[in-house]
């Protein structure tokens, strides 16, 4: 099966019923200040069409984990104000960068606020979704965040992440199941390093 076909698929997946109302900006901003602890799978369609499948734990405020389904074994971990990428085949420590400086900080912040001066581009939908497109109003050079959003019940189902050079890697995900939280480990970077590296030389 071609990976565009297996896109449209995955992005049908999303329609509503017709009649679904677009959601405020206020609305949207609550509901992404109150969401705490999570987890779901989702599906990643990459720059080049391909695909991941894994799962994603979620800790608002600043923390967030993915973990890539075989072959792939990536992780990436988002936690004390860094992002870290994880490479499954290499013994080296993973590429670090200030979580603020990635568009999934906007969505990892205490409290969003969407109806913040410069920060949304475009905000709409139609009878299956709405959609908000975000910069960070500080840094726009780092690119952009679309996010897409069911109704009844509101929830966060994909965002798309394009970057300063304009390619774009879209999540899709699953139904966010509430968690009570998480083990702060799973989210500690120089602990992962630690985990990871260690069972690497065994």
């Amino acid at each position: 099966m071609k990976p565009n076909f297996l896109i449209a698929i995955l992005l049908a997946a999303l329609a509503l019923p017709a009649g679904a109302e677009v959601l405020s900006l206020r609305d949207l901003s609550r509901y992404l200040s109150d969401l705490k602890a999570v987890e779901t799978n989702f599906t990643q369609v990459n720059a080049d069409g391909s695909l991941n499948t894994g799962s994603l734990a979620i800790q608002r405020p600043g923390r967030m984990r993915f973990e890539y389904d075989p072959p792939s074994g990536a992780l990436v971990v988002a936690g004390g104000g860094s992002l870290a990428i994880f490479d499954p085949v290499s013994n080296q420590p993973p590429e670090q960068y200030p979580l603020r400086r990635t568009p999934l900080n906007l969505i990892l912040q205490r409290r969003v606020d969407l109806e913040r001066s410069g920060m949304v581009l475009s905000h709409g939908g139609d009878d299956t979704a709405t959609r908000v497109v975000v910069q960070d109003p500080e840094r726009p050079e780092l690119g952009t965040l679309e996010m897409v959003f069911s109704s009844n019940p509101v929830e966060l189902r994909q965002w798309v992440i394009t970057d300063e050079g304009g390619e774009q890697t879209t999540v899709i995900l699953g139904a966010l199941e509430p968690r009570d939280g998480f083990s702060s480990f799973l989210f500690n970077i120089p602990y992962v390093i630690e985990e990871r590296l260690g069972s690497q030389g065994n």
